[in-house]
């Protein structure tokens, strides 16, 4: 057989066991976002205790970590979400995100004593929303989707079965900002246990969500922020 025979053969021979694979990867992918869809359609709330971890290799290292609440509404078309953060690198921290109706709010205490505005935001708000009663339908609106397999995580001492997705944004603008996403999605509460944002330029985020509640009430107080003195004030 001359070499020109052997390579195609060789060539012949790997699609050949490739094919089934990555057949078997698109069949995943579709039984994961048709899950996904199922559980957005009973999703109501969720309420999860996170640890964010950002990482920086370059222009020198770098670790911050912060600790907090984190919590997620969605009622039909609208959809809410609030972060209270508790603890950064070790020290109490006053720390409160928002995001509502296209806006963005960061109230941030202390010596700062700030509030930061960001308005019509709202076709942001599925990059907000990314896995918390996201369905299948709404990811692959705005993501390319690569199934990467399944992966048991702790939920506090439970373990969770999930599925972990990679997600490149459509949008060449959050594109060049966010150049992947991976998430570990556990489908049938349709929340995820794990985000890994790769921000590029050397610095990705890591968020890890535990003692995960899905569809408990939630009260209005936990979406706002209630300064006890003057803030300073900024718009964007």
């Amino acid at each position: 057989m001359s070499r020109a025979r052997n390579l195609i053969f060789i060539a012949f021979i790997a699609l050949f066991l490739l094919t089934p694979s990555f057949a078997a990867a698109a069949d995943d992918k579709e039984r994961v976002l048709r899950q996904l869809d199922a559980a957005a359609k009973k999703f109501t709330s969720t309420e999860a205790d996170f640890q964010f971890d950002t990482y920086q290799t370059d222009p020198f290292p770098d670790h911050e970590w912060q600790k907090g609440t984190v919590y997620y509404e969605r009622t039909g078309a609208k959809f809410r979400m609030a972060a209270h953060i508790h603890v950064n690198n070790g020290k109490p921290a006053e720390k409160v995100y928002t995001f509502s109706n296209g806006a963005f709010k960061l109230f941030e205490g202390g010596n700062q004593n700030k509030v930061t505005a960001l308005n019509q935001l709202s076709k942001y708000e599925s990059y907000f929303m990314l896995g918390f009663g996201a369905s299948g339908a709404d990811l692959e609106e705005k993501w390319k989707i690569t199934y990467a397999g399944s992966e048991t995580l702790l939920d506090g001492s439970t373990r969770i079965k999930t599925e972990k997705l990679e997600l490149v944004a459509k949008d060449p603008a959050i594109r060049e900002k966010l150049p992947k996403v991976t998430i570990w999605v556990d489908t049938e509460r349709g929340v995820n246990l794990k985000q890994v944002f790769d921000e590029g330029s050397g610095q990705s985020r890591v968020c890890v969500y535990f003692n995960v509640k899905v569809n408990q009430p939630l009260k209005s107080a936990v979406f706002t922020f209630a300064p006890d003195k003057p803030t300073a004030k900024a718009a964007h």
